[in-house]
């Protein structure tokens, strides 16, 4: 039988196909990553008239870098073409606008559960719960084609997770498979196998590291807090990463192949030289937050950020 697994391109933002919709239905925080506060339905001042950004050359020297880490997976032109058929929020009512707006965030979510069913159903180790995915990717386009009304009464969070048993069992067959099941004496899910909590992960490179007799450590850091951690030459081939904080994390010459990434937060993390071959669940956005080189290996899925620099 034919693969008939989607292709991750369509599940991209295309700025030209939308209304500018994250430039107006989110909210800003004056930050780091955004130069102003702007509240959720007020347009960004720098959004001209034809929904495109009148600084989108400049937005990191002009204090808006969250901009540009920010993907809405194709969401933006699904509910400015479609779910809405193509009326303005400019042009229409308040009311048309208020509920485009409400719509939009549902819909983002809803495109990137796509994009990890997606990316799922491309492992081969995964193959024993390919069945379940298809079926929940199937059902999970359809109810990005509902109506306006039907989307802001959907419960996103009951149906991510729903979805979110599959991909963890998904991870947990690819990462066994690369990896010869090396999560240790912690089970899959970080616990030690008698009711209590793995210990959360050092900050001087102990990340998937071989530990004293040769017994390569625990690699199941979800949720773990490695902010700022010293990981150059890590071994963490085969890690859950999921929704770990990575934020500033030095992983030089990490490597990272087929490593669940899903959720973890990359913002200012060193991927000098890292290898994450095969890494999975891994985002655009994850990627354009991190710091990297010509010699970053990155899976398929996402591209080179044009403001990755050789050398940098």
């Amino acid at each position: 039988m034919p693969d008939q697994t989607p292709d991750l391109a369509v599940l991209r933002g295309d700025c030209a196909q939308c209304f500018g919709l994250c430039c107006v239905a989110l909210p800003f925080a004056a930050s780091a990553d955004f130069a102003l506060d702007k509240p959720a339905g007020r347009p960004c001042p720098n959004l001209r008239d034809d929904h495109r950004c009148g600084i989108h050359a400049g937005l990191r020297e002009k204090g808006f870098s969250g901009c540009t880490v920010y993907d809405c997976f194709g969401a933006g032109q699904k509910v400015s073409r479609l779910t809405f058929e193509g009326q303005d929020w400019r042009t229409g009512s308040k009311e048309h606008a208020r509920r485009m707006f409400e719509v939009f965030p549902v819909v983002r979510q809803l495109h990137e559960l796509l994009w990890y069913l997606t990316d799922a159903l491309r492992l081969e180790a995964a193959r024993p719960v390919h069945a379940g995915l298809r079926e929940a990717l199937e059902r999970t386009e359809l109810l990005t084609r509902g109506t306006p009304e039907e989307l802001a009464r959907l419960d996103v969070a009951a149906h991510r997770q729903e979805v979110n048993v599959l991909l963890l069992r998904a991870s947990e067959l690819a990462r066994a498979d690369a990896a010869g099941g090396t999560d240790g004496p912690d089970g899959p899910d970080g616990h030690d196998g008698r009711g209590g909590k793995a210990g959360k992960a050092g900050k001087a490179g102990k990340g998937g590291k071989r530990g004293k007799g040769g017994r390569r450590a625990t690699k199941d850091r979800r949720g773990a807090d490695l902010i700022g951690a010293r990981l150059q030459g890590a071994d963490l081939r085969g890690a859950s990463l999921r929704g770990a904080y990575l934020i500033a994390a030095d992983l030089t010459g990490a490597d990272l192949r087929d490593a669940d990434m899903i959720g973890a937060d990359l913002r200012d993390a060193n991927l000098t030289d890292a290898d994450l071959t095969g890494a999975f669940f891994l985002t655009q956005p994850q990627v354009n937050a991190a710091r990297g080189n010509a010699g970053t290996r990155l899976p398929q899925s996402v591209t080179r950020p044009a403001h990755w620099v050789a050398g940098d």
